[in-house]
């Protein structure tokens, strides 16, 4: 069965940065299309940045483009979500998901999802 266990998140003032950890078990996450992805109170989860299975290519929502940096790291089997330049509209739980079967998800189409960390950001 795989796990996905989020941390890292706490409330941080605007402007301020943090790094969210995921760490996985079951499972590697050099095998997996990983992705972050948050929701805010009264909000639809959305996608905040996702790297493919082979690791060659990672996307970002336009929201965070420039702001936001997700990361693997096969010998700790846990991706990262640096956040830097935070504003209070990043806001949100935010969840880490993996699916085994497909190379590169941008939806909410993942097999695994964590139960995730809030970061909230004070303006």
């Amino acid at each position: 069965q795989v796990q996905l266990v989020e941390s890292g998140g706490e409330l941080v003032q605007a402007g301020g940065s943090l790094r969210l950890s995921c760490a996985a078990s079951g499972r590697t996450v050099s095998s997996s299309a990983m992705g972050w992805f948050r929701q805010a109170p009264g909000k639809e989860r959305e996608f905040v940045a996702a790297v493919s299975r082979s690791g060659g290519s990672t996307v970002y929502a336009d929201s965070v483009k420039g702001r936001f940096t997700m990361s693997r790291d096969n010998a700790k089997n846990t991706v990262y979500l640096q956040m830097d330049s935070l504003k209070p509209e990043d806001t949100a739980v935010y969840y880490c998901a993996a699916d085994s079967r497909r190379g590169l998800i941008l939806t909410l189409e993942y097999d695994y999802w964590g139960q995730g960390t809030q970061v909230t950001v004070s303006s």
